[in-house]
C-alpha cells in the first residue's frame, strides 16, 4: 500500500496542470477523488483491524492479570510481536 500510495503522488506530482485541456484535468481531477476514496477506505479497513487487535492484547493482558495462566502470557507475547508491526504498517 505504502509503495502504491508514493508511486501515485510521484505521478501526480509529475504532472503539469497548465499543459493539460479542460477535459483532461476535469479526468485527472477524477481520478484523483477516487484514489482518495480508495485510500480513505483501506485507512478505514486497517484502523478497525488494529483497534479489534489492540482491544483483544488488552483483554488477554486483563484476563492473565486475573488467572495467572502461563498460556495467556504466551498469547500476549504473540500479540504483541504482531500487533507491533502492524501499528507500524497502519502508520504508513
Amino acid at each position: 500500500m505504502g509503495n502504491r500510495l508514493k508511486s501515485y503522488l510521484a505521478k501526480m506530482e509529475s504532472v503539469d496542470p497548465s499543459t493539460l485541456s479542460p477535459e483532461e484535468r476535469e479526468a485527472l481531477l477524477q481520478d484523483l477523488l477516487i484514489q482518495i476514496g480508495f485510500f480513505q477506505h483501506e485507512r478505514l479497513i486497517h484502523l478497525i483491524v488494529t483497534m479489534l487487535f489492540a482491544l483483544v492484547t488488552v483483554m488477554s493482558v486483563l484476563c492473565s492479570c486475573l488467572t495467572q495462566n502461563l498460556v495467556l502470557i504466551a498469547l500476549i507475547l504473540a500479540f504483541l510481536v504482531l500487533l507491533i508491526p502492524y501499528i507500524k504498517h497502519y502508520y504508513l
